[in-house]
């Protein structure tokens, strides 16, 4: 039995030991998750692709169960472009952990929509990890290297 929880163990730690959050230029992550606060609670989706070391540059929806104002159906997706600078190398954060500041421009029904962002992510293995983004728009999911 011991053996057994030993070699459980080292395949484990196999497997988180080349967790990366961030690679830069053409690194690829998705998103996905609750979107909590904002223009309203619902589901999110994002994809992020690295230019460089420092910038990334992505899409997503937001649709929403719940109507962020005057109960109008028009506005239950909110569909954007984003652009996230990813602070691990400068803050030299383990290799696991990234941190983003970055805004969301795109529109929200008939309406325009912008908003700021702060994020982390954080990766368990190789492929899978959480995030957190707190901002004019905050969600918490599941990510995904690709």
């Amino acid at each position: 039995m011991k053996k057994l929880v030993f070699m459980f163990a080292l395949i484990f730690a196999g497997a988180t030991a080349n967790a990366q959050a961030w690679t830069g230029k053409g690194d690829q992550k998705i998103n996905a998750g609750l979107s909590a606060w904002g223009y309203g609670t619902g589901i999110t989706g994002t994809y992020d692709y690295g230019l460089n070391q420092l910038i990334s540059i992505g899409a997503g929806l937001n649709g929403y169960f719940d109507n962020y104002k005057d109960n109008d159906n028009d506005n239950n997706v909110f569909i954007f472009g984003r652009l996230n600078f990813h602070l691990k190398d400068a803050l030299q954060l383990p290799e696991k952990l990234d941190i983003y500041p970055g805004v969301d421009v795109g529109v929200l029904g008939k309406d325009f929509g912008i908003g700021a962002h702060i994020g982390a992510r954080y990766f368990f293995t190789e492929r899978i990890g959480v995030f957190a983004e707190i901002g004019n728009n905050g969600s918490l999911g599941v990510s995904f290297n690709l």
